[in-house]
């Protein structure tokens, strides 16, 4: 009867913390609108998703302004990077992240900012529905939050 319930118990927790990740996972997964920190205005749509237990992230929409390039490259990305001179639309910008389930993160992966060409180290998590986006470069760091995005693509 004992092990009957302590195996009932173990199971249940099993479940739990189960459900708990894949929870987690979903709340990060989707569409996110990213907000440029200087303007505060929305630069670009990302899609977050997961692929062999690593997280990635794609740029599907681009907010442009008038007179702007409707169809911007990567041109200051470093040449030895393949995404060199391709189109921001569609691109992959964070690559790699692995899931911390102690903190409840992703990261040890990158994110490019290609508006600079730059690449950072990067961590992610969702705290009060936003997406905290941070960039980092040795002991320096920023963090950005990100919108949840329900428009069209």
């Amino acid at each position: 009867m004992k092990k009957n319930v302590v195996s009932t118990l173990v199971i249940s927790i099993l479940l739990t913390l189960t459900n708990f990740t894949f929870a987690q996972q979903k709340e990060i997964t989707g569409l996110w609108k990213t907000i440029d920190d200087e303007t505060h205005q929305p630069k670009s749509v990302v899609k977050i998703y997961i692929k062999d237990g690593k997280l990635y992230g794609d740029v599907v929409k681009l907010f442009r302004k008038p007179g702007e390039d409707p169809d911007p490259i990567c041109d200051k990305c470093d040449d030895n990077d393949p995404r060199y001179n391709e189109k921001i639309l569609g691109m992959t910008i964070i690559t790699g992240l692995e899931h911390d389930a102690d903190d409840d993160t992703w990261e040890d992966g990158e994110i490019l900012d290609p508006k600079k060409g730059k690449t950072y180290d990067c961590k992610l998590w969702v705290e009060n529905g936003k997406l905290q986006v941070r960039g980092y470069v040795l002991f320096f760091h920023r963090t950005q939050e990100w919108l949840r995005y329900d428009g069209e693509i």
